[in-house]
C-alpha cells in the first residue's frame, strides 16, 4: 500500500499520523517551501477533532498547547449593549478550547517521521495514478489524496464543482502584543472571542495565543468584487482603517477604535463554500479531505471536520484494502460533513439576518 498526500494541512497531516501509528508509511506533498513559507491563521475551535486526535495519538500534547480561556465569549450589538459574557472556570473541561492553528499543524509535522514531507511540491496533474508536480517530478502510487484545500486541484480528477461566493467578504486585521500596547481593548476584548452583530455586517475579535487579536470585519449581501469595487484603498494600510471606520458610521465608539488600534497587516478574504452535501462517484485510486472535499463557512466546522476526515480515512485503510478502505471512509464522510455543512450554511444564514445579534443569543442560549 502506497499513499501520496497532496496538502500539508490539518487533515492531510493527520491521515499521515494515523497512518504511521499503524504502521502505514505515506508521503506528503506541499506546494510551499518550508514549514514557516507563510501565516498560518488565527484560532481554531476544536471540539469533535478533538477525538482524531486521540485517534493519532496525541490529545494530551494537544491539551498542553490548547488555550481554555480561548472558551470565553462575549456577544454585542453595534450600539455597544452587551448581550451575553461566558468567561470560563479555571477548572472547566476543555470541550471547546480554542487552539492556534499554526501550534497545532506543527503538533502534527513532529509527529511524523523526518522526510514525510516533501516541501516545494506543487501538484499539477494526475493520469493512471501518476501525480505530476510544478518542479518535474512524479511518482506511483495505489491511493492519491486530495489534502489541498479550497482550490484544490486534486478535486478536478473527481467531480466538476468548484467553491462560489455566498456574499460575505471579510477584511481581517489585527492589533500586536495588545496588552502591552492598548490594554484598555484588551480588557474589552477579554480572552477569546469577542462578537459584534450588526445589520449586514460584523465584527469579530480574537485573542491569539501569541497576543496578537485578530479581527475581522465582515460585509454581508456584497459581491466578489466587493474588494475592487467598494471604494475602499487596499494598497493604502492607513486609508483602508480610515474607510473602514467609516463603514461602521453610527457604531459604538470603542468598536471603531479596534479598527484604528490595528497595524498595517490587513488580508482581503472573500468567502466561497462548496454546495452542501457534495459526493461524487467511487474512485478507487482518489479521495478527498477536508476543505478539498466539503469547504464551508467559517463557523467552527471546518477544521473539526478535517481532523476527522485524517482520522476515519486512515484507520480505514489500516484495516482494508484500498479500494475498500476508501468506500467506507467516503459513505462516512459524506454523512457526517454533510450535517456538518447544513448546520454551518443555518449559522451562517442567521448571522447574515437583520436581526443576527438577537437571533445569535437565542441561539446561545435556547429557550
Amino acid at each position: 500500500m502506497t499513499i501520496a498526500i497532496i496538502g500539508a494541512g490539518l487533515g492531510g497531516l493527520t491521515l499521515a499520523r494515523v497512518l504511521h501509528v499503524n504502521g502505514i508509511d505515506a508521503v506528503v506533498y506541499e506546494r510551499e517551501t518550508s514549514p514557516d513559507a507563510r501565516s498560518q491563521g488565527g484560532m481554531l475551535d476544536i471540539h469533535s477533532g478533538q477525538e482524531a486526535l486521540r485517534e493519532a495519538g496525541l490529545l494530551d500534547q494537544f491539551h498542553a498547547i490548547a488555550r481554555g480561556e480561548g472558551q470565553d465569549m462575549r456577544l454585542l450589538k453595534p450600539d455597544g449593549t452587551l448581550l451575553l459574557q461566558e468567561d470560563t472556570p479555571e477548572d472547566a473541561p476543555l470541550l471547546r478550547p480554542e487552539v492556534d492553528r499554526a501550534d497545532l499543524r506543527n503538533l502534527l509535522l513532529n509527529s511524523l517521521p523526518e522526510n514525510t514531507v516533501r516541501w516545494g511540491h506543487a501538484f499539477e496533474s494526475a493520469d493512471n495514478g501518476v501525480p505530476h508536480f510544478a518542479n518535474g517530478s512524479s511518482a506511483r502510487y495505489d491511493l492519491l489524496v486530495g489534502a489541498d484545500g479550497a482550490n484544490s486541484r486534486v478535486r478536478a480528477l473527481l467531480t466538476d464543482a468548484r467553491p462560489t461566493h455566498i456574499g460575505q467578504n471579510v477584511v481581517e486585521l489585527g492589533i500586536p502584543d495588545i496588552d502591552r500596547t492598548h490594554p484598555d481593548l484588551a480588557a474589552m476584548v477579554g480572552r477569546g472571542n469577542y462578537w459584534v452583530l450588526g445589520d449586514g455586517m460584523s465584527l469579530a475579535a480574537q485573542r491569539n495565543g501569541d497576543g496578537r487579536v485578530r479581527i475581522g470585519l465582515s460585509v454581508y449581501h456584497t459581491g466578489e468584487d466587493w474588494f475592487a469595487a467598494g471604494g475602499i484603498p487596499f494598497d493604502d494600510p492607513a486609508a483602508t482603517r480610515a474607510a473602514l471606520v467609516d463603514l461602521l458610521a453610527g457604531w459604538d465608539p470603542k468598536f471603531t477604535a479596534l479598527i484604528e488600534a490595528c497595524d498595517d497587516t490587513i488580508r482581503q478574504w472573500p468567502i466561497t463554500t462548496l454546495p452542501v452535501g457534495l459526493t461524487w462517484p467511487p474512485n478507487p485510486a482518489v479521495t478527498l479531505v477536508g476543505d478539498a472535499a466539503h469547504l464551508m463557512p467559517p463557523v467552527g466546522e471546518g477544521a473539526n471536520m478535517a481532523l476527522l476526515d485524517g482520522a476515519v480515512l486512515g484507520r480505514a485503510l489500516a484495516a482494508h484494502d484500498v479500494p475498500t478502505a476508501v468506500r467506507e471512509y467516503e459513505r462516512e464522510m459524506f454523512d457526517r460533513t454533510g450535517a456538518a455543512a447544513r448546520m454551518s450554511a443555518d449559522l451562517q444564514d442567521l448571522l447574515m439576518s437583520p436581526d443576527a445579534a438577537e437571533r445569535m443569543l437565542a441561539f446561545f442560549q435556547p429557550g
